[in-house]
């Protein structure tokens, strides 16, 4: 691929409401629960900030943060291999921050929204009751029940 035809092609991805983030977002309004996007304030701008419940959620691309990085780097160039391995380190700070800060990380990959999105709900339902019954919270412990 010629560097036009892929400075054309990377130009396309987006940064911010993707399609994994719009049904992250699609699922916690069914949740019922209140949430804020891109939040500057904490380390890495997660996705998705629950205040109440100090919970995160990261949706992270299968490609860009490296889904079973070791199985698919061969195939890649040398400056794309340490561009995919600086986000995964960046990564793992984020996390590591954030849960020093006493934030609950939830991390979501892109192909998990896609292929089992009743299991994601699921995930952070529970989440959303362990993190409740831990702090007391009672409008986290419940929310709204959506299974479809």
């Amino acid at each position: 691929m010629s560097a036009e035809k892929r400075s054309a092609l990377m130009s396309r991805i987006r940064g911010r409401d993707t399609g994994p983030e719009k049904r992250m977002r699609e699922i916690l309004q069914r949740l019922g629960v209140d949430f804020t996007e891109q939040d500057r304030g904490l380390p890495g701008r997660p996705d998705f900030v629950l205040v109440e419940p100090r919970l995160v959620i990261l949706v992270d691309g299968d490609f860009w943060h490296g889904w079973r990085f070791d199985e698919w780097k061969h195939k890649l160039s040398s400056d794309w291999r340490r561009k995919i391995q600086s986000n995964i380190r960046r990564d793992r700070r984020n996390r590591t921050a954030l849960r020093a800060d006493g934030w609950t990380v939830v991390r979501v990959w892109e192909h998990q929204l896609e292929r089992s999105t009743p299991q994601v709900r699921r995930r952070l339902r529970d989440n959303l009751r362990r993190i409740a019954a831990a702090r007391g919270l009672a409008k986290a412990a419940e929310p709204a029940t959506e299974d479809a």
